[in-house]
């Protein structure tokens, strides 16, 4: 029974900490340059081997993100940079582009070539092909269908590896080549630097009557005409499972930590009910949805979701629950928890603490200290190390969330 990879987002060093402590198998994450989030902070040079040392020091692959769609002013240095990744052990370069492929052949032989979503393999033939000339994994298409996947599987030469999006932002043109941010505002989306232009609000407007402006649907909150709903996977995750992927990826590398410990907690979670055989616990369901998200939608899984795939009134987030702390230590002697405030939060509020391997309890907040010990109503400040007394023991790297008062 072969197990499949929880492959989980890094934008950051403690976004790369949090999926990795809690249940991924390996991340993703980029250097300054060359992967395809400009947006995200990433890694500088030095940055890259300190997260690639962490994840090998806690038995987690580190996958380094090369997959821009490069002119050749985007290739200088680039040599230098693949043999810097494979000095450091990085396990695979992801690429899209068939110039880097060859590059990271030559100059990162040690680290396996994992083939980005961006070069839109949806067939078997194609897949061989990539594999015949270097790659090891396919990060398939996101808009194959199960069945079409379970056919790749079942064609596919048996040392390609499979990989498909279990989670996160779906991209309205075809996994992710798109020109409507580079036309509108300069901003290229092949180069990681997408303003994601699919998510604003549209109007209809006609040659001569140019400041009139209608909706393209007649709706009191306007029109957001290619506005994806989010993917969410982990209802049906043994279907997925039983098809034969082997790599479970969860998109969001601009997305928070708290969002990955949740996500990544989840699908963890789920997936080892699914190889005991049982039934998924709709308790991960819930837990997923106390992360920030948009409206969940299976994607193409099941066939082109047409309407049901979309979001016509608003391109917000949903969120019920905010991130007000994480646990650095715990005193089994008085109760109380050491903890790095991220939201504010004060005595008399109820909150919930998870960690990697328990599910969430209840805490009301009865006792708060400072830290020079003196007691507190409140943990106004962003990152404040306070105490706090809790029910019962806790762990570093433990979650705290309160729910929102609007909800």
């Amino acid at each position: 029974m072969f197990k499949p990879e929880i492959l989980a987002p890094a934008g950051n060093m403690e976004k790369l900490q949090m999926a990795v402590t809690y249940g991924a198998d390996a991340v993703y994450f980029a250097g300054s340059q060359l992967g395809l989030r400009a947006g995200a902070k990433n890694f500088k040079e030095e940055e890259i081997k300190e997260a690639v040392d962490y994840c090998h020091d806690h038995g987690v692959k580190a996958y380094i993100t090369v997959n821009v769609i490069a002119h050749d002013e985007h290739l200088i240095g680039i040599e230098d940079y693949l043999t810097f990744l494979n000095s450091i052990g990085a396990d695979a370069i992801i690429v899209s582009d068939p110039g880097v492929l060859q590059l990271a052949k030559k100059f990162a032989p040690n680290a396996e070539i994992h083939l980005s979503t961006q070069a839109n393999t949806t067939n078997a033939q194609t897949a061989n092909f990539w594999h015949d000339v270097g790659v090891d994994r396919i990060v398939l298409a996101r808009e194959l269908t199960l069945e079409e996947i379970t056919q790749i599987i079942q064609r596919k030469k048996d040392t390609l590896k499979i990989e498909a999006f279990v989670h996160g932002a779906m991209c309205i043109s075809y996994s992710g080549r798109c020109l409507l941010s580079s036309y509108m505002t300069g901003r290229n989306a092949n180069l990681g630097d997408c303003a994601h232009p699919c998510r604003w609000k549209y109007n209809l407007v006609e040659e001569m009557r140019p400041d009139e402006y209608y909706p393209v649907i007649e709706d009191e909150n306007g029109t957001f005409i290619m506005n994806s709903k989010d993917l969410c996977t982990i209802t049906f995750l043994d279907q997925l499972y039983q098809a034969g992927i082997e790599s479970f990826k969860i998109e969001g590398r601009m997305k928070s930590a708290y969002y990955n410990a949740i996500v990544v907690r989840s699908y963890k979670h789920a997936l080892k009910e699914v190889m005991e055989g049982k039934p998924i616990d709709p308790y991960w369901l819930d837990e997923i949805k106390k992360a920030s998200h948009r409206d969940f939608t299976p994607g193409f899984y099941f066939g082109n979701p047409k309407e049901e795939g979309q979001l016509y009134t608003s391109s917000s987030y949903i969120r019920h629950y905010d991130f007000v702390g994480r646990v650095l230590d715990y005193d089994e002697s008085t109760g109380m928890a050491t903890v790095e405030q991220r939201n504010k939060f004060s005595v008399g509020d109820t909150v919930e603490i998870f960690g990697p391997d328990i599910r969430h309890f209840d805490a009301t907040i009865t006792q708060m200290l400072d830290h020079k010990g003196q007691a507190i109503e409140s943990a106004p400040h962003a990152q404040q190390i306070i105490q706090i007394k809790v029910p019962q023991p806790v762990k570093p790297w433990d979650l705290i969330r309160k729910q929102r008062e609007d909800v």
